[in-house]
């Protein structure tokens, strides 16, 4: 399979987006080096490599999130255990504004 973001840029392709949406992007994907464009041609490759949206497309995309969030906390905090150094779980919730 072969990789598009290194390949010559031979093609243009043009879309319409709004305006404060679009500085909105620029600033973010600025944070990391990347141009809209590179930004662009990163999510194709990896739309390619997945063989289709290189994410899950679903209304509960956020509490997907969370949850991974919250299973990668979890891990933290186990292995915070065996430094010897031990933090309540239900004031690690409470300080991350978590309902139980």
């Amino acid at each position: 399979m072969s990789n598009i973001t290194s390949m010559p840029k031979t093609d243009t392709f043009r879309f319409r987006i709004n305006p404060e949406i679009r500085k909105k992007i620029e600033d973010i994907y600025s944070r990391s080096g990347l141009t809209f464009t590179q930004a662009i041609n990163i999510f194709i490759q990896q739309s390619i490599n997945a063989g289709g949206l290189p994410f899950p497309v679903t209304a509960d995309n956020a509490e997907f999130l969370r949850a991974k969030s919250m299973e990668k906390l979890m891990k933290e905090l186990d292995s915070g255990k065996e430094s010897g150094g031990l933090v309540d779980e239900q004031d690690v919730y409470s300080r991350l504004g978590v309902e139980l």
